[in-house]
């Protein structure tokens, strides 16, 4: 390929960049996640959270830690199908579960999807331990959150009842359903909570609310420096990542630059072994006419082939060969000058 890289290696080579470049990137992201939740500050909910907050720039701590507990602000929900459980958020999900036949790799494989998921919401505070205390922070838009635990008060899967003439039919069709999965989360009321996100103070209302400088809002059940090292371990995992596919990619492209250094030297190597039989051959050819030119020089001038062998007198020209001067005609002249000659006198060369 003259060097080149072939199709496939530069498919690879490019394929091997962008996974870098995309693992790179969430690495990136959740490194700002992880340094965001480190440089957090960390608020007590207790009487002097009010003052902290109105000394706050814009009664505003961008991005605060908090921890209470839950308590409904109006009604609470109830469970379904648990007595005497109430919670803020339930969520109801149908899940459908089904085996799926490869045709790849000729296997049933599990498969599942929610057919039907509902989750309804009420406004809760999050409160301290401490009853009496009279502070509370109202929680908005808590379903934004990237990490919502919410417990599972409630499960229950419903087989499917299938006749014989299902099951061949489930068959021929390449899926057969399992069954319907019923379940029920809450988040209950009296559950400790660790709230990330911004705090502000609105009028009398303290709320703790998505951040807006793009960092993830938290509601996890976990205490914050379970949440900080979960993350932490996040970054981890995806550095190695980074930098496994990014030694990766770095042999890819070693191997290619070597591939194209080699032919390079190659043509290199080549190019100078034709130069020097370019030269080679023209200093032969030089020679070569050299060597003729200084025959051409001693050769007879009448067959021009043998070289000079007499020497005519009186006019002393050394001009043929003694086979030629035989040959001249009567009276023999030079063919130089046209002299007659008296006689020959032979040449030899030392």
């Amino acid at each position: 390929g003259g060097g080149r890289p072939s199709a496939a290696q530069a498919v690879l080579l490019a394929a091997s960049t962008a996974l870098t470049a995309l693992v790179y990137s969430l690495y990136r992201q959740r490194a700002r996640v992880a340094r965001g939740l480190e440089g957090a500050k960390r608020v007590q909910l207790d009487g002097d959270l009010r003052a902290v907050l109105l000394e706050a720039p814009g009664r505003c701590v961008p991005y605060a830690v908090i921890e209470g507990v839950v308590q409904s602000v109006k009604e609470t929900l109830s469970s379904q199908f648990v007595e005497n459980c109430k919670g803020v958020i339930q969520r109801l999900t149908l899940q459908e579960h089904k085996m799926v036949w490869n045709r790849t790799t000729h296997l049933w494989n599990d498969y599942e999807k929610v057919i039907h998921q509902r989750t309804n919401t009420t406004p809760f505070d999050l409160v301290p331990l401490e009853e009496g205390t009279g502070v509370s922070i109202r929680v908005m838009k808590p379903l934004e959150a990237s990490e919502l635990s919410l417990e599972t008060v409630y499960e229950k899967f419903h087989p499917s009842v299938q006749s014989f003439t299902d099951v061949i039919g489930h068959y021929i069709s390449g899926e057969r359903p399992k069954g319907i999965q019923e379940t029920e989360q809450m988040l209950k009321v009296g559950t400790a909570l660790t709230g990330v996100g911004e705090l502000v103070l609105d009028n009398s209302t303290i709320k703790l609310q998505p951040p807006k400088q793009g960092m993830p809002y938290y509601l996890s059940t976990t205490d914050f420096d379970s949440l900080l090292q979960r993350q932490e371990s996040n970054v981890r995992f995806w550095k190695v990542l980074s930098i496994l596919f990014g030694f990766t990619t770095c042999t890819i492209l070693f191997f290619l630059l070597r591939k194209q250094y080699r032919h390079h030297r190659q043509r290199r190597h080549l190019q100078q072994m034709q130069e020097e039989f370019q030269q080679a051959q023209e200093r032969l050819l030089s020679e070569m006419n050299a060597k003729g030119r200084e025959t051409l020089k001693n050769a007879c001038v009448i067959c021009l082939s043998n070289p000079k062998s007499c020497v005519f007198l009186e006019c002393g020209h050394v001009c043929s060969c003694s086979e030629c001067h035989r040959a001249l005609p009567e009276p023999k002249k030079c063919p130089i000058c046209r002299q007659g000659i008296s006689r020959v006198v032979p040449l030899y060369n030392s």
